[in-house]
């Protein structure tokens, strides 16, 4: 009965989207929108299977078949919804790059001065990017590090690239698969701030998780 739901929350999706044709005076759906609905169709089947064939299952396979069906952008679209729904209030940034995501999450909340040890109290920011990156994991995962202009250019190329290497281990702890990362130390190149005064150097002290859609 809950899978029939699900297909029926489908056919009342197409039936939203219908349009008159002009022209020809014939309803018709968009090609996007017949793609989300195929998606829709077939991740609700996969779902239910991985889930012992119910609702829930279906309606989460549903959810993520959607979004491969409906092409690249809305893969991006409902994936930057539930990161800033599950990242509000957490101190990261979401931003939006034409076809990709990307995070950034500042030194401050992430690590402590010097050290490539996540901070304890980012392991739950860190759980809900793995849940978001394994709800959606036909991505790309690049995570990279950046230090301010403080020290050698040696030592902040290795601290940048160990916080990056320690950010993907963490996710990969959490299921998403080690074969999507690409880790890179960026050392202090590529500032967002000023790195003349504290308050500038804070904000170039990060690492950045940019999620790449596979095409």
């Amino acid at each position: 009965m809950k899978q029939f739901a699900t297909f029926a929350l489908m056919a009342a999706f197409l039936a939203g989207c219908t349009t008159t044709n002009p022209y020809t005076g014939q309803s018709q759906t968009s090609k996007a929108v017949w793609g989300t609905a195929i998606g829709t169709a077939v991740g609700a089947g996969t779902g239910a299977l991985v889930a012992g064939n119910s609702g829930k299952g279906a309606l989460v396979g549903a959810l993520a078949g959607a979004a491969v069906g409906g092409g690249v952008g809305y893969y991006l679209d409902v994936q930057e919804a539930e990161l800033r729904a599950e990242l509000a209030s957490t101190g990261v940034g979401v931003v939006r790059d034409n076809d990709s995501i990307r995070l950034i999450m500042p030194g401050n909340i992430t690590f402590k001065t010097d050290s490539a040890d996540i901070n304890a109290n980012f392991y739950a920011t860190l759980n809900s990017v793995a849940k978001v990156l394994n709800k959606y994991s036909n991505s790309t995962v690049m995570v990279s590090g950046y230090t301010d202009s403080t020290g050698s250019a040696e030592y902040n190329q290795s601290l940048s690239r160990n916080r990056a290497a320690a950010v993907a281990a963490y996710l990969q702890g959490q299921g998403v698969a080690a074969k999507r990362f690409e880790i890179i130390g960026m050392g202090s190149s590529n500032p967002i701030a000023s790195n003349a005064d504290a308050a500038g150097r804070a904000q170039n002290r990060r690492v950045e998780i940019k999620i790449i859609p596979n095409k």
